[in-house]
C-alpha cells in the first residue's frame, strides 16, 4: 500500500517518489514521543528553513 507524499517544490500531493523532477516527502509529522532525544534538533532545523 502506497502512502500519500507531498512535492516540496510545488506543494502537490502524489503517490509517486518523485514529482516535478524532485523527490517527494511525507506530509505527516513524526510521531510524538516524550522520550525523544532529538526533538530539540528537529525544532532547530524547522526554524532555519
Amino acid at each position: 500500500m502506497k502512502r500519500m507524499r507531498k512535492c516540496k517544490s510545488c506543494g502537490a500531493y502524489t503517490l509517486h517518489e518523485e514529482h516535478c523532477g524532485k523527490p517527494t516527502a511525507s506530509p505527516h509529522p513524526p510521531r510524538y514521543s516524550p522520550g525523544d532525544r532529538y526533538a530539540r534538533y528537529r525544532r532547530e532545523a524547522l526554524k532555519s528553513d
